[in-house]
């Protein structure tokens, strides 16, 4: 964890538990958790690269991540590891230096490529599989909230940045 500077996130099954509300006109709405807004709220404000992987596509989940100052959001995506591979050259990311969390098969294959594979505690077999971590909540329900966090305790980054400010 002293080596990540880069957070990756899937967001059906990670930013949000998997369910989908479809209204009578046939939109698709999400629930995102408050904390994990929060927590990749101050992942930006640290300094640290904040990255969106996702297949799914929709404008609602576009706007709530920017709201939080995500400016790499890549929705609608048919193959991660070349927007994967597209991003970290970009950016001059070395592999090692991710923290990738995916939670199902769509994410298998970029997860093989980065330094920290991790999921939610209810990812599909395949991807707990592959991880050097799974979170104790499942995703939608504080997933990326608990690494980010971990990550920033270890770097003496969490608290750190919360000094002096208030909700």
């Amino acid at each position: 964890m002293n080596d990540i500077t880069t957070f990756v996130f899937d967001v059906d099954g990670v930013l949000t538990d998997s369910s989908v509300f479809v209204t009578n006109e046939g939109e698709i709405l999400r629930t995102m958790n408050i904390r994990d807004g929060y927590a990749m709220k101050a992942a930006v404000e640290s300094g640290y690269n904040v990255c969106i992987i996702s297949g799914g596509s929709n404008e609602g989940v576009r706007v709530r991540l920017r709201n939080l100052g995500i400016n790499d959001i890549h929705l609608g995506t048919p193959d991660k590891v070349a927007t994967f591979a597209e991003y970290t050259k970009t950016y001059n990311i070395q592999p090692e230096q991710v923290l990738y969390m995916g939670d199902d098969i769509p994410d298998y294959h970029v997860m093989k490529l980065v330094g920290l594979p991790t999921c939610p505690q209810d990812a599909s077999p395949e991807i707990k599989n592959i991880c050097r971590y799974i979170s104790h909540v499942n995703g939608g329900k504080g997933a990326a909230r608990d690494v980010i966090e971990q990550v920033m305790k270890v770097q003496g980054k969490w608290m750190e940045h919360f000094n002096g400010k208030h909700d």
